[in-house]
């Protein structure tokens, strides 16, 4: 798992959300957010924008360049 994978799961679970909650909100499937916690895949830079916004937090927090 690497530092996005980690980042963003724990990110999900601390606003009290699931992968499919998630997926509906960014507008993708809860397999493509499953595939990103897990490492297997990794999103769009649109999608990484999404994320910062949604959680409000610079984009280095989740890709683990500075501490979460």
């Amino acid at each position: 798992m690497n530092y996005f994978s980690k980042n963003l799961k724990e990110l999900r679970i601390e606003k009290g959300l699931s992968q499919q909650e998630l997926a509906q909100i960014l507008n993708v499937t809860q397999s493509t957010v499953a595939k990103w916690e897990s490492g297997d895949r990794e999103p769009n830079f649109s999608i990484l924008i999404e994320l910062s916004n949604y959680f409000n937090i610079p984009t280095d927090i989740l890709l683990g360049i500075k501490d979460l």
